[in-house]
């Protein structure tokens, strides 16, 4: 057993006491009772499990949860996908996502809309050209797996959002 730190979603948890083989995904929703990051493949290959990790530079990525061990992120400063609303206002993003309904089972989602959110993110530190928004969506949005086959609805939600707001997110 190993005493984790870290914050998640802007609140300092822990220490708390993990078995060193405890994964983050597990943690997240066995521990903590943070149901909406979800457990897909196992093998971090669909990262329906994905959460964002936020660096001290500002930047952000994500990252799988199901293989990688609740103490790869001691310290850290992680968002999972209840990040997203404050105060039960849903995010731009996400009333794209719903619009657009750019889910089916919703089971990929949490990863599919942390993923979008460091996009946009990125995209607001470094503008890009209005001719490079589809293939900047599609490279971000690659390798994360919808069974339902919903990625035309995801990247037309996430295009949506990217277009709506020009002068923020393109050159």
């Amino acid at each position: 057993m190993t005493a984790l730190s870290l914050t998640i979603n802007g609140r300092t948890v822990g220490p708390i006491e993990v078995c060193d083989d405890l994964s983050m995904n597990d943690f997240l929703r066995e521990v903590l009772g943070m149901t909406g990051t979800k457990f897909g493949c196992g093998a971090a290959q669909c990262l329906s499990c994905a959460v964002i990790v936020d660096a001290d530079d500002g930047s952000s990525a994500t990252r799988p949860t199901c293989i990688a061990a609740a103490l790869d992120f001691q310290g850290a400063r992680i968002r999972t996908v209840e990040s997203h609303a404050a105060s039960g206002v849903l995010t731009k993003l996400q009333v794209s996502f719903i619009e657009h309904f750019a889910f089916q089972c919703g089971y990929c989602t949490p990863g599919f809309l942390n993923e979008a959110q460091v996009l946009l993110e990125r995209l607001a530190r470094t503008p890009i050209a209005r001719e490079d928004v589809e293939r900047t969506i599609a490279e971000a949005l690659d390798g994360h797996l919808c069974r339902c086959s919903g990625y035309v609805k995801y990247h037309q939600a996430v295009r949506e959002v990217v277009l709506a707001d020009p002068s923020r997110y393109l050159a």
